[in-house]
């Protein structure tokens, strides 16, 4: 995102959104609207995280007139979407009475973006569940009225004539601070995880209907300390409901987890296991033990081998990649091996053991990876 092809009032406003605002924006796509000054940005395409997925948002600002509030264009599917505005009695819709952040815009205060984004999600939350529970559905009305009472529940209603309609759920679980479960934790924003719920549209409510579809979704960095796609999540008995659902997948998640922040200390063990063997660790990370580098000497021949540690350590055994200090490929890139993690394991071993039978296996595996080295040098 070339910024310094904005105007200034803009660029700071768009900066600010991106880099310093916790809603996790993107910019898709920039281009300019000025007749006057085609070189001069002032549109771009915002990707807004909604309900586990993104929204498209065009923000239109006039390079000509950089100092006035932007206009924001919606998705072709919410033609509906009026935001600023609330229901009269009569059905019809009113113009608020109360300020909100087009009506008081300042161009010099680099946060009124992000408020005004974040005012429109708002209101979008708020659009999208009236559209939930306006569904002639009476297993989705049931289910609303059940799990409204929950903070942070998110809905999208979506139809069309290539796809059936039906309702999705992005339901926060497990109401912990992860974050400052872990020493030295470098995560930004508070990690998150979230059942994804979806109910196809019906009409009529059946006593034994199909369970929905169910996906556990985490924010990326949370990997790096517990994979979701490794929870099996518990069955969904006919006639369950979420809010029945629900409590069984929380004091799983919280179990797992817990035992996700202890096998820390496990690979932290482990890798201080492989000083006594290897000398100190060339490099390892310090805050989720998830890899470690030792340096190993075959009689003249020298070679990194890093560690990747899996979470599920010591139940898996880390993969082993090993890079040479003497061999390079055409591009000047050291040679390295394949991952390898077909070698002796055992995860009732001592972390010392497992540390001893890794070089044991490296004692034997750098005579090949040495001739693999030569013949990959010759080759180039």
């Amino acid at each position: 995102m070339a910024s310094d092809c904005f105007p200034p009032f803009i660029a700071a406003q768009l900066n600010y959104l991106v880099h310093q605002s916790a809603l996790g924006v993107k910019v898709e796509n920039v281009w300019s609207g000025s007749k006057s000054y085609p070189g001069v940005l002032d549109r771009f395409t915002l990707l807004i995280p909604y309900c586990l997925d993104y929204i498209k948002w065009d923000v239109l600002y006039n390079a000509e007139f950089p100092l006035c509030a932007p206009d924001v264009i919606f998705g072709p599917e919410d033609e509906h979407f009026h935001p600023f505005r609330s229901r009269s009695k009569e059905g019809g819709n009113v113009m608020q009475g109360a300020k909100n952040s087009l009506s008081d815009w300042n161009h010099k205060d680099p946060s009124r973006l992000s408020a005004l984004i974040q005012e429109l999600r708002d209101e979008y939350m708020a659009y999208q569940r009236r559209r939930a529970g306006e569904v002639d559905d009476d297993r989705l009305t049931f289910e609303i009225s059940t799990i409204m009472s929950r903070e942070g529940i998110e809905m999208h209603m979506s139809s069309g004539l290539e796809k059936p309609q039906e309702v999705k759920f992005a339901v926060p679980l497990v109401d912990i601070n992860i974050n400052k479960m872990v020493r030295g934790c470098p995560w930004r924003y508070l990690q998150k995880i979230h059942l994804q719920v979806v109910y196809p549209v019906g009409k009529k409510y059946v006593s034994a209907a199909s369970a929905p579809r169910l996906k556990l979704v985490c924010t990326p960095e949370l990997k790096a300390l517990f994979s979701v796609d490794e929870v099996k999540l518990p069955s969904w008995v006919d006639g369950m409901c979420m809010a029945e659902y629900l409590p069984h997948l929380e004091e799983s998640l919280q179990g797992q987890i817990m035992e996700a922040v202890a096998l820390i200390d496990t690979r932290r063990h482990f890798i201080e296991a492989l000083a006594p063997v290897f000398g100190r660790p060339v490099e390892a990370d310090p805050v989720f033990c998830r890899k470690a580098t030792v340096l190993v000497a075959s009689g003249i021949f020298t070679f990194l081998v890093h560690l990747f540690i899996p979470t599920q350590f010591p139940r898996q055994q880390p993969a082993l990649m090993l890079q040479s200090s003497q061999h390079f490929n055409s591009q000047g890139a050291p040679i390295k091996s394949l991952l390898l993690t077909d070698y002796p394991w055992s995860p009732r071993w001592e972390v010392s053991q497992m540390a001893e039978r890794i070089l044991e296996f490296l004692v034997d595996e750098s005579l090949n990876f040495k001739r693999y080295c030569n013949e990959a040098q010759l080759q180039t």
